[in-house]
């Protein structure tokens, strides 16, 4: 199981967020996210992550998405329950969380490609412009309800913010690209703050995967998703825990120019 520690309730980081504690490679010409021209409503995104030093070719996490909004403030996206995506695993079908923390970063290079299925309930995802982090939002369906039929939207309870810190997104047409940067938060719906994978992140630097500096960066900007919350920053607010998507969705497809090596869709 993760770590989770409970946040200490401190005051707000004097020094602002570092955007990009790592870089991320993306296509030339990519711009920051809230610069247009921007998606409509119904549009599908590819939201990408990218490990440090990545390149063309090598495996990342993939997910079309439903853009919700697209404007100055950020990107509005949203998972459908079921869809189909690409993921980092091993060849046998395993995930990073399957290794040891010992060694868990010490086997990057061994991760390959594949084609997998989003399980469970869908996730609104929102990327403000200029932080180093997205907001997820959470729902619990009941077991009886499946969470792709709208029938069952009325079913929802909101669950929690689950605040992915990760590098300043970049844009360039139908795509949107970060990288992933270990340590987490989640705040319950009480406003509890939680410390998510501070254990990873120690281990990250001890196997090389981020130096010490990084991770420097990367805690501060936690301070700052913590410091963004408690003062009701957008998009901390409730209009997203009542947002629904449009019954008329489908979940989007991968596009026809993605490959993988293996292949983990039934």
């Amino acid at each position: 199981m993760p770590e989770v520690l409970p946040m200490p309730d401190a005051s707000p980081p004097i020094d602002g967020p570092v955007l990009a504690p790592y870089p991320v490679t993306v296509p030339e010409g990519a711009r920051p996210l809230g610069v247009a021209p921007f998606l409509g409503v119904g549009d599908v995104v590819m939201w990408r992550y990218r490990d440090h030093g990545w390149r063309s070719g090598g495996p990342e996490n993939t997910s079309p998405m439903r853009v919700v909004r697209d404007d100055e403030r950020g990107l509005v996206a949203w998972l459908a329950p079921g869809t189909v995506q690409l993921t980092k695993r091993y060849a046998d079908g395993s995930d990073l969380r399957d290794v040891p923390m010992g060694e868990r970063f010490l086997r990057d290079a061994q991760r390959v490609q594949a084609r997998t299925r989003w399980r469970g309930a869908g996730i609104l995802r929102i990327a403000p412009a200029d932080a180093p982090w997205s907001v997820w939002l959470f729902w619990d369906v009941p077991e009886e309800h499946d969470p792709a039929d709208p029938a069952a939207h009325d079913s929802w309870e909101f669950g929690g913010w689950y605040v992915n810190l990760e590098t300043a997104h970049q844009r360039a047409g139908h795509e949107t690209f970060t990288g992933d940067h270990v340590l987490d938060l989640w705040i319950e719906t009480d406003g509890t703050i939680n410390v998510k994978d501070s254990d990873e992140l120690e281990a990250a630097v001890e196997q090389g995967r981020v130096t010490a500096g990084q991770a420097r960066a990367i805690r501060l900007n936690g301070e700052h998703g913590r410091a963004s919350f408690a003062r009701g920053d957008w998009p901390f607010d409730d209009e997203w825990t009542r947002w629904r998507p449009d019954p008329a969705w489908t979940a989007p497809s991968l596009r026809p120019d993605e490959h993988w090596d293996i292949d983990l869709v039934d």
